[in-house]
C-alpha cells in the first residue's frame, strides 16, 4: 500500500519528549483539583515522558516538600503508590511575588537543572489580571525563546481571554510580544471532553450523517449548558462577568462552530481551526439597529428549590449587590449567514440554579414532507432528534419513530443510545488530561486561536454595550430550580418552537 507523505509520521499514540511544566499559581484551587490529578493519571497510563518535571511558582510560602505534600493530597490514595512516589520526586517549588525578577532568575536556574534541552510548558493558573505580569517576567528573563539548545517553549492561558474585544486584543498583543502564536495554547476545557471531540468523528467519519447536515433536513439546533449550582464563592468575578462572558463567548461558541463547521481537508490543527473560524465569521451580529438585543434574553435566579433544598436568589448571595443586573442565565437566537445553514436558527442557553446539571447539543430534523400516518396516529409524527450529551453522561442518542406492537398501525418515538462508559468499558479521560498531553505534544487542534477569541468577543461585546446603554436597573427573574424565565420560552415561541425538556 502506498504511503501518503502528507500523513507520514503521524502516530496513533504520540508521546511527548522530555518536558518540564511550570505552573504559575501552583498553590491554587485549579492546580489542586485538576492539574496535579491529571498529571498523575497521565503517568499511570504511561503517557508522560521518562524525563518529566513540574515546577510550581506561587506567592504562598512553601518548599519542595510542601508542594509534594500538596500533590499527595490532590491525588488522594493512589492506586499505584510507587508511581506516585516516583512522580513526586520530580516536583519542585519556587515561592515569591510574580512581579519579582528574582523569581524568574530562580526559575531559570531550576529549569537548567531539571530540563536540559527538553521542552518547557508554562501554565498560567492565575487570575487574568496577573497574565501580563508573568508574560513580561518570562520575556525579560529570556525564558520564552526556543532554539536547538533550549528546546521548545509553550504557554497555556486559562480563560477568560479578556473581558471584551479591546482587552482580548490587548492580551493577544502582549502574548505576541514574547511568544509566537504557535507557542500559545488558549485552553477551553470543553474542547477536551470526549463527546465534543467525537462530534467531529461522528460528522466526518461516517458517510450517513454529513449529507443531511444542512438546512434541507435540519430544522434547528439547541445547545444547552445547565448548572444546578449558584455563584458560590465567585460573586466578585460573576458580578463583572455574567453568564454571557463566562459561558457563551468561549464554551458555547466553540461548540456551535464544531456543529456548524465545514469539513476540514485533514484532521490537523490549522485545517480544523480554519473551518471553525469560517463558521464563527458566518454568525450574524447579535445586535442591530432594528431589533436591538431582541434575540438575546438575560435573567437572574430568584429564591427556589434545587436538589430538594431551598436556595437564596442571586441578589441574596454573599458579595452580590442588591441592585445587581449581572445575568445568571442567558438565551440567544443565532443565525449563520452561510449556504449550509441558511434559515436554520441555533438556540443557545446557559444558566445557574437550573434543575439539572447537563450540557448537550440537540439537533432537531424537519418532519417528513408528507404525513401519511396522520389518520392512524392521534398526534403529529415527532421530528427526529439527535442528542449529543457532553456532560455528565457522555454519549449520543437518536430519536426516531417506530410502530408499536399490535395489529393496529400506531406510532411512537423510540431512542437509540450510545454511551461512552458502557460501550467501551473504560473510564472517560478528564478534559485536562487530554489538553495537557496535547500541549506537551504540540497539537493545538483543541485550543483556541487568537482570531477565534477576538471574533467571538466582537459578537458578544456589542450585547454588553447595549445592556449598559439601556440603563435598565432590573432583569427578568426565574425561580431557582426552573428552566429559566418566561422570556426565554417566548424567544422560541415566536418561531413556533420550544425548548427541549431535559
Amino acid at each position: 500500500m502506498d504511503v501518503n507523505p502528507l500523513r507520514d509520521g503521524l502516530r496513533i499514540e504520540p508521546s511527548p519528549g522530555p518536558t518540564t511544566i511550570v505552573i504559575f499559581g501552583a498553590s491554587g484551587d485549579l492546580t489542586q483539583r485538576k492539574l496535579l490529578p491529571a498529571l498523575y493519571t497521565l503517568s499511570t497510563a504511561q503517557r508522560l515522558p521518562p524525563r518529566f518535571s513540574v515546577i510550581g511558582v506561587a506567592r504562598t510560602p512553601m518548599d519542595d516538600a510542601g508542594f509534594r505534600m500538596q500533590f499527595r493530597k490532590a491525588v488522594g490514595t493512589p492506586e499505584n503508590s510507587d508511581l506516585a512516589a516516583s512522580l513526586e520526586q520530580h516536583l519542585y517549588y519556587i515561592p515569591g511575588e510574580l512581579d519579582d525578577p528574582a523569581v524568574y532568575e530562580r526559575l531559570r536556574e531550576q529549569l537548567a537543572a531539571v530540563s536540559g534541552e527538553g521542552g518547557v510548558l508554562f501554565y498560567l493558573a492565575i487570575p487574568p489580571a496577573a497574565y501580563g505580569i508573568v508574560v513580561k517576567g518570562l520575556g525579560a528573563a529570556g525564558l520564552t525563546r526556543q532554539d536547538g539548545a533550549s528546546g521548545w517553549r509553550r504557554i497555556i492561558v486559562e480563560k477568560p481571554f479578556g473581558t471584551d474585544l479591546a482587552s482580548a486584543r490587548a492580551l493577544n498583543g502582549l502574548l505576541h510580544e514574547h511568544f509566537e502564536e504557535s507557542q500559545v495554547y488558549r485552553i477551553d476545557h470543553y474542547l477536551g471532553k470526549e463527546t465534543v471531540q467525537n462530534l467531529m468523528v461522528f460528522r466526518f467519519g461516517n458517510g450517513m450523517f454529513e449529507p443531511i447536515w444542512n438546512h434541507r433536513y435540519i430544522d434547528h439546533v439547541q445547545i444547552t449548558a445547565a448548572e444546578t449550582v449558584g455563584v458560590e464563592t465567585r460573586a466578585a468575578y460573576y458580578e463583572t462577568a455574567g453568564a454571557l462572558r463566562d459561558m457563551v463567548q468561549n464554551h458555547l461558541m466553540q461548540v456551535l462552530t464544531l456543529v456548524a463547521m465545514e469539513p476540514p481537508i485533514a484532521f490537523t490543527a490549522d485545517s480544523v481551526r480554519d473551518r471553525k473560524m469560517d463558521a464563527l465569521l458566518a454568525v450574524q451580529p447579535l445586535v442591530d439597529a432594528k431589533r436591538g438585543t431582541s434575540g438575546v434574553v438575560r435573567a437572574q435566579y430568584g429564591d427556589g428549590w434545587v436538589d430538594g433544598k431551598t436556595v437564596p436568589g442571586y441578589r441574596s448571595e454573599p458579595g452580590v449587590s442588591n441592585a445587581s443586573v449581572a445575568e445568571t442565565f442567558v438565551a440567544l437566537r443565532v443565525h449563520l449567514d452561510s449556504w449550509r445553514w441558511a434559515g436554520v436558527p441555533f438556540y443557545l442557553r446557559t444558566g445557574k440554579r437550573l434543575p439539572k446539571r447537563t450540557t448537550e447539543i440537540a439537533i432537531q430534523f424537519k418532519r417528513p414532507p408528507l404525513e401519511i400516518f396522520k389518520r392512524v396516529t392521534p398526534n403529529s409524527v415527532a421530528p427526529n432528534l439527535l442528542i449529543v450529551n457532553i456532560q455528565p453522561d457522555e454519549g449520543i442518542s437518536l430519536r426516531f419513530e417506530a410502530k408499536l406492537p399490535g395489529s393496529r398501525m400506531q406510532l411512537a418515538p423510540v431512542m437509540m443510545n450510545f454511551s461512552y462508559g458502557s460501550t467501551f468499558g473504560v473510564a472517560v479521560p478528564e478534559a485536562y488530561e487530554t489538553l495537557l498531553l496535547d500541549a506537551m505534544i504540540g497539537d493545538s487542534t483543541l485550543f483556541a486561536r487568537h482570531d477565534f477569541a477576538e471574533t467571538s468577543w466582537a459578537l458578544v461585546t456589542p450585547v454588553h454595550d447595549a445592556w449598559a446603554a439601556s440603563g435598565e436597573t432590573t432583569v427578568p427573574q426565574y425561580e431557582a430550580g426552573e428552566w429559566g424565565p418566561a422570556e426565554a420560552d417566548a424567544l422560541m415561541e415566536k418561531d413556533g418552537r420550544r425548548w427541549r425538556t431535559l
